[in-house]
């Protein structure tokens, strides 16, 4: 079952890659032999477990040995506004007997303490390389758990060998999909509720933008799956629209939704002015074309011309500061090309973007916003080209997340953390004043002058 969920996904239709390619090359798939070594940027089972976290108030049990539990409790800095369950680290621990006799006993008395300790509305179960090397059943162990105990335990298939963290981010939203979404029906149902998909809530950027969509009258009834509640997204096919942030993550789980509770999508980002406004007003004419109040357009415009004139007021003092300044964006996926913008309004000239986490829409995205050069397109970079950049005056700053942090720093260069670690938001207007404040802040502090003269002893 897994094998055969896995070629699906691989031949995904609502993908923009896989609609260009023939219909030979489709039945192909898209995997990758895997090679040694891929897992260094996350495998699959870890995939899974970064895009189901953030549902907050559910247990998340991993089935396997305690190190692939790790230190969960900073993975990924998505706030709650309520529940800090998820914040908890719930795994089997299994040990060399589980292998050899089988760890299916020991899950379900595992799942059986964690519902007994904490009554969550439901547990979410991680399948990992070694349980399923050894054959247990995830799935039927959660079978027998739900009807047993009466809470919903939802098994995620996801074991990390199968692939990359991509892969698992899609395992997980199948696992929503067939498990979650549908299970229960609220008695609440608004003509502008949405849904947000790809959205974990980092460094609380939900807080940005939905003030304003709570403006607008549009309630956000879940974002998939950042600061989510299990009965969130067991209603999330009550919802009029989808907005899909990350499609290369989520784009399978948008299309099922689509195809199943005729919920349209569009992919969109909240990052910059620009961006954040086109979200504005794709949610407000989907929303319209379904039924809202027509005025729902008129109001919008209204909220994004008084929110584009409070930032660009605010980002004025920063455009003669970093106008010019050179700067390689290192991340992927929707901030490979929505940040690009994000900087150029400001003045700021990019002169790479990395494209290894992103899908061909989103590289095509990225290319139109650089101009159609495709030498500032990259799928990844070698951290001695990297270095030679910086040294060579051909980048002054980079964006990127904390592994490429050190080849900047080694380089004298000025850094700053665009990825899930970090600890502010960059959503919406709000959050754009703020990254061009941290990025001033950075790129103009005196101590880099200082540390690029030579040492006492050198002159």
């Amino acid at each position: 079952m897994l094998k055969q969920k896995i070629q699906d996904l691989f031949v995904e239709p609502g993908c923009a890659k896989n609609q260009a390619k023939s219909d030979k090359d489709r039945k192909k798939g898209c995997g990758k032999p895997l090679t040694p070594g891929a897992a260094a940027g996350g495998c699959c089972f870890d995939g899974a477990k970064i895009a189901l976290q953030p549902i907050t108030d559910v247990v998340h049990l991993v089935h396997g040995p305690i190190a692939c539990e790790g230190n969960s409790w900073d993975t990924r800095n998505s706030h709650s506004s309520g529940s800090q369950l998820y914040r908890l680290g719930f795994t089997t621990d299994m040990q060399n007997l589980d292998i050899v006799n089988g760890g299916e006993k020991r899950l379900y008395k595992a799942i059986r303490q964690a519902i007994k300790r904490h009554n969550p509305p439901a547990v979410f179960v991680y399948q990992t390389c070694v349980g399923a090397l050894i054959g247990d059943d995830v799935e039927a162990v959660c079978k027998a758990a739900t009807e047993r105990m009466g809470v919903p335990v939802v098994p995620v298939n996801a074991p990390g060998f199968v692939g990359s963290k991509n892969l698992g981010n899609r395992l997980g939203g199948e696992s929503l999909f067939e498990y979650v979404i549908g299970t229960h029906q609220p008695d609440d149902v608004g003509a502008c509720d949405i849904n947000i998909l790809g959205e974990y809530n980092v460094a609380g950027e939900l807080d940005q933008f939905r003030p304003l969509l709570a403006r607008l009258g549009i309630r956000l009834r879940c974002s998939i799956t950042g600061d989510a509640r299990y009965l969130d997204v067991a209603s999330a096919h009550t919802a009029r629209a989808n907005m899909v942030l990350c499609s290369q993550a989520l784009v399978t789980l948008a299309r099922k939704m689509k195809e199943k509770y005729a919920i349209p999508y569009f992919e969109g980002s909240f990052y910059g002015i620009s961006d954040t406004s086109e979200a504005l007003r794709a949610i407000a004419r989907m929303l319209v074309e379904r039924g809202a109040d027509p005025t729902l357009t008129d109001r919008t415009e209204a909220l994004i011309a008084e929110e584009e004139a409070r930032a660009w007021a605010r980002l004025e003092p920063f455009k003669a500061r970093l106008k010019g300044r050179k700067v390689l964006l290192y991340t992927g996926g929707v901030k490979s090309w929505s940040v690009i913008q994000a900087l150029q309004e400001v003045g700021m000239e990019v002169v790479g973007s990395s494209v290894r986490k992103a899908t061909a829409e989103d590289a095509a995205k990225a290319l139109e916003r650089l101009g159609g050069d495709e030498d500032k397109l990259a799928d990844a970079i070698t951290p001695r080209d990297m270095y030679a950049m910086f040294k060579d005056g051909k980048a002054e700053m980079m964006l990127s997340g904390g592994r490429s942090q050190f080849v900047a720093l080694k380089a004298r260069t000025p850094w700053l953390d665009i990825n899930q670690e970090r600890h502010v938001g960059y959503a919406a207007y709000d959050g754009m004043v703020e990254m061009v404040r941290q990025i001033d802040l950075m790129i103009n502090n005196p101590i880099w002058e200082q540390i690029r003269k030579p040492a006492p002893w050198e002159v």
